[in-house]
């Protein structure tokens, strides 16, 4: 990992959401490679909290702030004068979007917005930015062909229209403000269906699962036949830094969006993910229940091989081993009480070092 600590090491890093699943995950990461992080937030999303556990406080500056608030913002920024940026603060979760759709536009569009015209008169140093969506901004129609980066964008509940929206916004800003003169660079990364230990986001298929088996209960499925792009968190954590170091060296990825996950052979239904689960977590139990009223895709496959041409990247988990991270790390955090999640979370992070 000596090559991603040249690019971090001393580095000023702003990571939005740092306080949610991902961010916390991005935020430990760096921390390690001895980045100088300011997190913007603007509340703990879920208790637990791995953000929490991890004690991130002490190491870094957070900042609570809405990323609606486009003066305070724009000032924060400004005056940290970061050499990266990575956005993650989004309102993510589906059905949420549902029960309060203002709420969602306003975050993942109107926040994008805010963060693109806080930096667009940014330009002393070379500014790398990485925004994060989501593998659900493509109009979906329940294909097996994989979408790529230029297939059309349309998601349909409020959450992935939204972040079509967002990213529609980026290009407009791309195109209007930043040229390819610009010092700053903007990139966009394009996945989902992220698991892995310390999240307890509420209506996600894992999370869900752990509360329930912790408890000795049934968990409740509601499509066990969906089928998704399985990724761990660490493996996205890491194609989030890959592209922004590739997006510093090469500045003729400024613009440019990139899809990340399995390969398209590799894409599982919920019942296989339930079953793996159950090989690592021997009481492990559900009940299919299928009462929504809300839509979701249930086919969902995205086409990376741009990553792979581009990026020379690749996701180092498969399927098994994705599992494995995911389980062996709730494990260890209900059966292991003496061992700091920090300790659990940081084990993890020189495990996947070593396959790098």
């Amino acid at each position: 990992m000596r090559k991603y600590k040249s690019f971090f090491n001393n580095k000023k890093v702003i990571i939005t959401g740092h306080t949610g699943f991902k961010g916390s995950w991005l935020t430990l990461w760096l921390q390690s490679l001895g980045a100088n992080i300011l997190g913007i937030s603007n509340d703990i999303p879920t208790k637990p909290s791995h953000f929490q556990l991890l004690n991130l406080n002490r190491n870094i500056k957070s900042k609570k702030i809405n990323i609606q608030n486009l003066k305070l913002l724009k000032q924060t920024i400004v005056k940290f004068n970061p050499d990266y940026i990575f956005h993650l603060a989004a309102q993510a979760i589906v059905k949420k979007s549902y029960k309060d759709p203002v709420e969602t536009w306003q975050t993942n569009l109107l926040g994008t917005l805010n963060i693109l015209e806080s930096i667009r008169n940014l330009g002393k140093k070379r500014l790398i930015v990485t925004i994060i969506t989501s593998d659900k901004v493509y109009k979906n129609v329940e294909t097996k062909k994989g979408y790529k980066e230029n297939s059309i964008l349309g998601g349909v509940d409020p959450y992935g229209a939204s972040k079509s929206a967002a990213e529609i916004c980026i290009q407009s800003y791309i195109k209007s403000f930043f040229s390819n003169k610009n010092k700053i660079s903007i990139v966009t990364a394009r996945a989902g269906n992220v698991i892995g230990g310390g999240d307890w986001s509420e209506n996600r298929l894992i999370p869900d699962c752990i509360r329930s088996w912790s408890k000795n209960k049934f968990v409740i499925i509601r499509n066990q036949n969906s089928t998704r792009p399985w990724q761990n968190i660490l493996d996205v954590v890491n194609a989030y830094l890959n592209l922004s170091i590739k997006a510093k060296i090469f500045n003729r990825l400024h613009g440019h969006a990139f899809n990340f996950g399995p390969s398209m052979n590799n894409n599982f239904k919920v019942s296989d993910v339930l079953k793996k689960t159950k090989f690592f977590w021997k009481e492990a139990k559900w009940k299919v229940k299928k009462n929504e009223k809300f839509y979701e895709n249930n086919l969902l496959n995205l086409n990376t091989s741009k990553a792979k041409k581009i990026l020379k990247y690749k996701p180092l988990l498969n399927f098994h081993q994705t599992i494995q991270f995911t389980i062996s790390w709730y494990k260890d955090y209900y059966k292991n009480k003496k061992r700091s999640v920090k300790s659990i979370s940081l084990s993890q992070i020189k495990d996947f070092e070593k396959l790098i």
